[in-house]
């Protein structure tokens, strides 16, 4: 069966910097993690593959066809990129919307097509707001909102759940796992393990622009689990929130972070602190504002392997 997206001897220099070296990677149906710590290589394997880039070398194919200079695949790919990208005085329904006229849907297809992906993401009650006050979480569900507003038949999500609050996370992860079960191929990446094993079994490791290690992801946390991971929790109420985590078995230490106004965490149970994180968040009126984990523990994994 000829893999969805495939990489062959694909190389991308800027100058004398290396994006990519010499990756040769095939990508089936489903749900993929792509894992990396920043710089690794993963938004110039996101931007091959979606013909953002040439490749200096090698071959990039989506369906069997060569994505550079090829328009008429962007009506089979869904791409929601790391960065933001609005025109902040519009409606997040009116910039779903105008993507999909972009695509080349009509007026009233459009306007349906929009109603239905804001509504996908949970963004109904906000999506005739103006996106210039938009959460940091309203925004990413409306980038994943635009990526799916036409039906892609393979989806690419660059750090999605970056800045997300634990409840915008989980939803946010309810609607990739459909979007995968739904058929659609999606490839995911994050610097964070525990986003990704949350989605799927299947990961691709990157680093310094080089395949370091693909498989089951059960074969990468026992690498990882040797590590404690670092979790940083910005809360108001932060010393409430570290009384309530400081008797957590699962928790091996908190350090205050005060010029943040919040916690960094250290947990050699993330499944177990993870699980815990959204009625933590919304309980006693603690409103844990932002999450994200440190890329230490990853580096020190992909170091691990490197030198092996």
């Amino acid at each position: 069966m000829t893999p969805l997206i495939a990489f062959d001897g694909v190389s991308k220099w800027y100058g004398q910097v290396i994006g990519l070296n010499k990756l040769t990677l095939h990508i089936p149906a489903g749900v993929t993690g792509l894992l990396g710590p920043n710089g690794a290589g993963k938004s110039t394997l996101l931007q091959l593959a979606t013909g953002q880039l040439r490749p200096s070398q090698g071959t990039v194919r989506v369906f069997g066809q060569p994505v550079w200079d090829n328009p008429a695949l962007n009506r089979l790919i869904g791409l929601c990129p790391e960065q933001d990208a609005f025109y902040e005085w519009m409606t997040g329904h009116d910039f779903v919307r105008t993507c999909a006229r972009l695509g080349g849907m009509g007026r009233r297809e459009a306007t349906a097509a929009a109603d239905t992906a804001m509504d996908r993401v949970g963004m109904t009650e906000h999506m005739h707001r103006a996106v210039r006050g938009y959460s940091k979480g309203m925004r990413q569900r409306t980038k994943l909102a635009q990526a799916l507003v036409h039906t892609p038949r393979v989806l690419f999500l660059d750090e999605p759940l970056t800045g997300t609050d634990p409840v915008a996370r989980r939803d946010l992860i309810d609607v990739i796992r459909e979007m995968g079960n739904a058929g659609c191929s999606v490839l995911v990446s994050s610097h964070v393990l525990h986003e990704i094993q949350s989605l799927t079994q299947r990961v691709v490791l990157l680093h310094r622009g080089r395949l370091v290690a693909e498989g089951h992801v059960r074969e990468i946390r026992t690498l990882i689990d040797k590590h404690p991971h670092r979790i940083v929790l910005v809360c108001d109420r932060y010393r409430d929130l570290a009384a309530e985590l400081a008797g957590c078995d699962d928790v091996d230490g908190i350090k205050f972070l005060h010029d943040q106004g919040g916690l960094m965490v250290e947990t050699r149970q993330p499944d177990v602190f993870y699980a815990r994180l959204p009625q933590l968040a919304l309980s006693d009126g603690l409103a844990v504002r932002e999450v994200y984990s440190d890329d230490d523990n990853l580096e020190a994994v992909f170091k691990y392997l490197v030198s092996k």
